[in-house]
């Protein structure tokens, strides 16, 4: 992937994540750009120099400062270059939102797919070659089943912690911002219809 599609694919992160929010029910706590201020306080950044990193940090952070964040920590340094083109911008997405699970999410599905490795995060050379494998085997196919995968993900979060099931679902019963994220990546005939949708969160009440 060229580094000018990666900037684009930030900025597309930053554009779908927005400004800054603080939702007690988000276990990522305050957040701006997608940053959460746990990720400032592991890289401390403390921006405004008053030697502690707190909500008024994350207030600061900009846009370009963001993009940098993602890049250097969320693409370059987990190594989602290694994985095949077609998944790299849906892997990218994922990990900015649910870090290393991004991986796992990948790496349990190549093991659905008959791969044999471990479910441990890090990308490194069996679950790179694993995903060439299957990127060859399926092109026309990949990146959607990672997609599907990655729905799933948001589902079982939410059917297991009712406080996540807001990002999920809206309150007037359509798909939430998490439904939608994953189902950017993902062909349009593989989008749930509504009632569809419906019928795989009627469990939540």
């Amino acid at each position: 992937m060229l580094q000018h599609s990666v900037r684009q694919i930030a900025d597309e992160i930053i554009a779908r994540e927005g400004g800054y929010v603080n939702d007690p029910d988000d276990p990522g706590g305050a957040t701006k750009h997608g940053v959460t201020i746990h990720t400032l306080r592991r890289l401390g950044l403390d921006l405004d120099g008053d030697g502690a990193v707190t909500t008024a940090d994350v207030r600061r952070l900009t846009q370009e400062q963001a993009v940098d964040i993602f890049i250097r920590h969320y693409f370059i340094r987990p190594g989602i270059a290694k994985l095949p083109e077609s998944i790299q911008a849906s892997a990218f997405d994922m990990y900015v939102n649910a870090g290393a699970n991004a991986v796992k999410i990948l790496q349990r599905l190549l093991c659905d797919m008959g791969q044999k490795i471990a479910v441990d995060g890090v990308i490194g050379p069996q679950t790179a070659a694993a995903a060439a494998r299957a990127e060859r085997a399926g092109p026309r196919h990949f990146a959607d089943a990672y997609g599907i995968a990655r729905r799933n993900y948001y589902f079982r979060l939410a059917d297991r912690r009712p406080a996540s099931r807001k990002y999920a679902r809206t309150r007037a019963g359509g798909k939430g911002g998490w439904i939608r994220r994953a189902e950017d990546f993902i062909s349009p005939r593989y989008h749930l219809t509504d009632a569809e949708f419906g019928r795989r969160v009627a469990a939540w009440g």
